[in-house]
């Protein structure tokens, strides 16, 4: 018999899923320029969430609230810290990369506002995000749309396996102080389930032999992801990074392990790395 609690979270696990994949289907299977500002106003309001996730909470200490609480000033400005963030993604993806280079106005508005002892989180994880926003971008136009599926995929197929195998067989955790929940059997699952689509993959004549190996890395990328968020809520004294979808928590709670991911694709297609998926 199950102990109790066991799949207590099961319908937010599958809530999450849900969202990624829509979401997901609306930005690649849309017009470049339409895609180009969803993720933009997708990148803004992962930047508006990581902003009040940083700054110094009104929670009081040894508290967990729903949600970040920052001091109202801060909250003003993290929307100020969003808006510019958001500009700055749209003009990156449709006018000319060199526009990244403004993304050093939020950074710096963003470490003003944020707690002093998280203001390397805070760098990290925008960081993070500006690099996953632009992957998907860039996997899609050099890649094409098969790759940066595969890459969807294996998120949403990391995470099932990671959840279902993890809850049922159990066993060691894999880093108890930032993510009490998550265990190595968990873990080891998405790495082998990478490694069986990319088989599916050659097996169809998809994906060359280097799937195997990037599949893999692919979904380590994302599990460091959701460690770093998870590290992130854990110092703010939060369950969840804002309340942006009601009963699912925010943004970053369903897009850290896609970030980590995108992330990794972008820096390993630079470095030629990254396998193309389909023709």
């Amino acid at each position: 018999m199950s102990p109790p609690g066991r799949w207590v979270d099961l319908a937010q696990r599958v809530g999450s899923a849900m969202v990624i994949l829509v979401l997901g289907t609306g930005l690649l299977l849309a017009p470049p320029w339409w895609s180009s500002v969803g993720l933009a106003i997708l990148f803004g309001a992962l930047i508006w969430e990581l902003a009040r996730l940083s700054a110094p909470s009104t929670v009081p200490l040894g508290e967990q609230f729903p949600e970040p609480r920052p001091r109202p000033g801060d909250a003003r400005m993290a929307y100020l810290v969003a808006l510019l963030a958001a500009l700055v993604m749209a003009g990156t993806l449709l006018v000319s990369a060199w526009c990244a280079l403004g993304f050093l106005v939020p950074l710096v508005l963003g470490l003003r506002i944020a707690d002093p002892p998280l203001r390397p989180a805070f760098v990290g994880n925008a960081v993070l995000m500006a690099l996953a926003t632009a992957g998907l971008a860039w996997v899609r136009a050099t890649h094409g749309q098969g790759t940066a599926w595969w890459i969807v995929i294996l998120v949403v197929l990391s995470d099932v396996l990671g959840y279902f195998v993890g809850r049922s067989v159990g066993g060691p955790k894999f880093w108890p102080a930032i993510s009490p929940k998550k265990t190595w059997s968990g873990t080891v699952a998405g790495w082998v389930g990478a490694v069986a689509l990319g088989l599916a993959l050659v097996a169809a004549g998809e994906a060359g032999w280097g799937a195997l190996v990037a599949g893999p890395l692919l979904v380590f990328g994302g599990q460091m992801g959701d460690i770093a968020e998870s590290w992130l809520k854990r110092r703010a004294q939060v369950k969840d990074s804002s309340q942006l979808i009601p009963g699912h928590g925010g943004l970053m709670d369903r897009f850290d392990a896609m970030g980590g991911s995108l992330a990794a694709a972008l820096v390993m297609g630079l470095a030629g790395l990254l396998p193309t998926i389909g023709s």
